[in-house]
C-alpha cells in the first residue's frame, strides 16, 4: 500500500482553516458566526440537556425529549435522540474556527470544558460514546444500522482535528486518537474483527482528516475499509438484526435508504436519506484521492451526473421528502414542500470540494459554489442567531426561520462551514495551487517547499472583479488555476497588465497559469455578471411556465415586503434585456435585481373560485433578491420560479 507521503504527491488539498484569512462577504458571516452564533449553539445544547448526558461526573439523566419551540413558541417533544455527541461536536468545531477569527476567553474556557467532560467519558479501551457508556451501557456496536455511534465518532474526530489546528491544544485529539484505534480494533477483515459500517456515514470522511493530521496510515486504511465493506453480501446490518434477535422490520424497509443496497463502485443512482448519500460520496472522494482509486473516481462521475442532472435544485438544494429526508423519483422537485434539508446542501458541497482532489474540474467546482451560495446559506440569518431546517423555494409566508430544532443537526453544521470557508477556496498540490471560489481574502500556501501567499481584492459575489496578488519567499515556478464559471461569458484576464487569451490556456473551466513566479505579480480576473432567466427541464412539473432569475452564483427570489402579496400573479418578460440590479433593500451591501414585469389582475369575481373572464396584465416592476437572504426582513410570501411569458 502507498505510503502517506506518496498519496499527498498524487492530488489536491484543501488547506487548513488558519491558512486562509477571510474578508468581505463571507467575512462577515464569518464573524456573524464567531460573534453571536457559536454562543447560541452552546447555549441550545445546554438548554437540551446534552451536557448532562455527556458529563460523567453528573447523574445520568432520564431519557427525555431534547429542546425544541416552534416558530409560534410553542413546544415541541416529538424526539429522543441518541447522537448528541454528534451535534456537540460540530459546535466544538464551529467554535474552534471562531476562535481561530477572534480571541474569546470565555468561549475557549467552555470548549475545554466540554472536551474535559469526553475525556473523562473515555473507557480504558478507547471507547467513548456517551449514550451506549451512560444511558444504555453494554449495548455498544450491536446496531450501526441505527444507532450512529461511528457517525458521532466521526464528527467528535472533525471536531478534534479542528480545535487542535485552531489552538493547538491536543487533548481532543488524543482522545480520538485513542478512539479511532479502539475502532480499528474492532472493525475490519481480521479474525474476531466485525465485518461492519455505519448506517449514517460520517466516519469514513473524519478518518481521512485525522489520517492527514497525525500521518497515522491506519486511519487511512480504515476510511477505506469502511467505503470498500459497505453492502457487500451477506449483509452486515441483516447479520447484526440476528446476533441481537431484532425481528423488528426495518423501519425504512430497505438499504437504499442508507446506500448500503449494493457495493458502492455498484451504485448507480442516487437514493436514500440526502445527507447520508454526500457523506459517502464525500467519504468515497477522499479515498480515492488519498489511494489514487480511479474505480472509485468512475462511480461517483455516474452518480455526480445522476444527482445533478436530475435529483438537484437550482438552489443546489437536495432531497426533496420530507418523508425519508431525501430523494424520491427523477424530476420531482417540488417548491412549497421542498424539504432540502441545509445539511444536505453543505453535505453536496463537501463531496464536490473532495471531487475536486483529483484536480480543478468546473463540474464540481460550479456546483460547491452552487450549494454554498444558496442552499446552504440560506439555513442561516444574516445576524446570525436564527436558522432553516428545510429549505423550500416557494412560501405562502409562514415558512420561518427556527431558533431551534428537534434534530438540531443543521445549526452547527452551517455555522462550522460558514467559518472554514477558506478551506474551500483554495486547494494545493505539489506543484500547483488551485483558485475554486472568489472571495476577499489571503491565503498562505506551501506549495513545493515554499511559501505562496495569494491575496484576493475583490467584492465579489456583488461584483465580478478580482485582483490577485502573488507573493512568494522565493522565485518558483508552479501552476496557478482559476475557475471561470460556466455562468460566465466573456472572461478576461491579464497579468501585470498584459492581457492573456484566457481560451488558449483553458483546461476543464480553470485558466492555468504556469510560469516562475518572482512575487509581486497582479492578476485581474474579469467575470462578467449578467443577469440571467433559468428555465426548468419539462420533466420539472412544478416549474412548467416559469422561469428562475440569476446573477454570477446567486438565484434570486421575489418577497413579498418588496412586491406586495400575490407573487404567483407575477409574469416575467420573455426576453429580460431590460433586467437592471439595484440595491436591495434592508439588506446591507446586497445587489437586487429590478426588472419590468407584468402583474395578473382579476376582475371582481365575487368571491368564485374559477371564472371565464380573462385576467387583466398590468405593468409592473419586480425586485429580486438572492434566495439566501429571504426571511431576514418582514414575513411573507417567498417565490423562485416564477411564471414567465413564452
Amino acid at each position: 500500500m502507498t505510503s502517506l507521503a506518496n498519496h499527498a504527491a498524487s492530488g489536491f488539498r484543501p488547506p487548513a482553516v488558519p491558512d486562509v484569512d477571510v474578508h468581505g462577504f463571507w467575512g462577515e458571516r464569518i464573524d456573524a458566526v464567531a460573534d453571536k452564533t457559536v454562543m447560541i449553539l452552546y447555549d441550545r445544547c445546554v438548554a437540551a440537556g446534552m451536557f448532562d448526558q455527556i458529563d460523567p461526573e453528573r447523574p445520568v439523566p432520564e431519557v427525555r425529549m431534547p429542546f425544541h419551540t416552534r416558530p409560534d413558541g410553542s413546544p415541541d417533544t416529538t424526539n429522543v435522540q441518541m447522537f448528541w455527541d454528534s451535534d456537540v461536536a460540530k459546535v466544538i468545531e464551529a467554535a474552534a474556527y471562531a476562535l481561530y477569527r477572534k480571541s474569546n476567553p470565555d468561549l475557549e474556557a467552555k470548549m475545554d470544558s466540554v472536551i474535559a467532560m469526553f475525556e473523562k467519558l473515555q473507557q480504558a479501551d478507547g471507547y467513548m460514546n456517551s449514550w451506549f457508556i451512560r444511558i444504555q451501557p453494554g449495548e455498544r456496536w450491536k446496531n450501526l444500522r441505527d444507532c450512529h455511534e461511528l457517525y458521532c465518532a466521526g464528527h467528535l474526530m472533525e471536531a478534534a482535528v479542528a480545535y487542535f489546528h485552531a489552538t493547538g491544544k491536543r487533548t481532543l485529539l488524543d482522545v480520538m486518537c485513542r478512539y479511532a484505534d479502539h475502532i480499528d480494533s474492532v472493525f475490519g477483515p481480521r479474525p474476531g474483527q466485525k465485518p461492519g459500517y455505519c448506517g449514517h456515514e460520517e466516519i469514513e470522511l473524519a478518518l481521512i482528516k485525522l489520517g492527514r493530521t497525525t500521518g497515522e496510515q491506519r486511519y487511512l486504511d480504515l476510511a477505506r475499509y469502511f467505503v470498500e465493506q459497505r453492502g457487500k453480501q451477506p449483509h452486515y446490518f441483516d447479520i447484526e438484526a440476528v446476533e441481537r434477535d431484532d425481528r423488528k422490520q426495518f423501519r425504512h424497509k430497505n438499504y437504499e435508504y442508507n446506500q448500503s443496497h449494493l457495493p458502492v463502485r455498484e451504485q448507480t443512482k442516487v437514493i436514500g436519506h440526502a445527507v447520508r448519500a454526500m457523506y459517502l460520496y464525500s467519504g468515497m472522494a477522499d479515498v480515492a484521492t488519498e489511494f489514487g482509486d480511479d474505480s472509485l473516481t468512475d462511480a461517483l462521475k455516474i452518480l455526480w451526473k445522476d444527482l445533478t442532472a436530475k435529483q438537484m435544485y437550482v438552489t443546489g438544494g437536495i432531497g426533496p421528502a420530507a418523508s425519508n429526508e431525501g430523494f424520491t423519483d427523477y424530476y420531482d422537485l417540488p417548491n412549497e414542500t421542498a424539504y432540502a434539508e441545509t445539511c444536505a446542501s453543505v453535505g453536496l458541497a463537501m463531496w464536490a470540494s473532495r471531487m475536486l482532489g483529483r484536480g480543478p474540474n468546473r463540474l464540481y467546482a460550479d456546483i460547491m459554489e452552487q450549494a454554498l451560495y444558496n442552499g446552504a446559506l440560506s439555513g442561516l440569518a444574516t445576524d446570525g442567531t436564527t436558522f432553516f431546517y428545510d429549505n423550500p423555494l416557494e412560501s405562502r409566508g409562514a415558512h420561518h426561520r427556527w431558533t431551534w430544532h428537534r434534530c438540531p443537526c443543521c445549526p452547527p453544521n452551517i455555522a462550522r462551514t460558514v467559518a472554514s470557508i477558506g478551506t474551500y477556496m483554495y486547494a494545493v498540490s505539489a506543484d500547483g495551487v488551485a483558485i475554486h471560489l472568489y472571495g476577499k481574502s489571503t491565503a498562505r500556501l506551501t506549495v513545493g517547499s515554499g511559501i505562496v501567499t495569494l491575496a484576493q481584492k475583490t467584492e465579489y459575489p456583488w461584483d465580478g472583479k478580482v485582483e490577485i496578488t502573488v507573493s512568494v519567499d522565493a522565485p518558483a515556478f508552479f501552476k496557478l488555476a482559476l475557475r471561470v464559471p460556466s455562468w460566465c461569458d466573456g472572461a478576461k484576464l491579464t497579468v501585470d497588465g498584459e492581457v492573456i487569451d484566457a481560451a488558449s490556456i483553458e483546461s476543464e473551466g480553470y485558466l492555468q497559469l504556469s510560469r516562475r513566479w518572482r512575487g509581486g505579480e497582479t492578476i485581474v480576473l474579469d467575470l462578467p455578471m449578467a443577469v440571467r432567466a433559468l428555465r426548468a427541464n419539462p420533466a420539472v412539473k412544478a416549474d412548467l411556465g416559469r422561469a428562475a432569475l440569476a446573477r454570477g452564483p446567486l438565484i434570486y427570489c421575489v418577497e413579498e415586503t418588496d412586491n406586495a402579496a400575490g407573487l404567483n400573479g407575477l409574469v416575467l418578460p420573455a426576453d429580460i434585456a431590460d433586467a437592471g440590479v439595484a440595491p436591495a433593500k434592508d439588506l446591507g451591501k446586497a445587489v437586487g435585481i429590478e426588472i419590468p414585469v407584468k402583474r395578473e389582475r382579476w376582475p371582481d369575481m365575487d368571491g368564485s373560485l374559477y371564472d371565464t373572464a380573462k385576467p387583466v396584465l398590468e405593468d409592473a416592476k419586480a425586485r429580486f433578491i438572492p434566495y439566501h437572504l429571504w426571511d431576514n426582513r418582514e414575513p411573507g410570501e417567498m417565490l423562485v420560479w416564477v411564471r414567465t411569458q413564452p
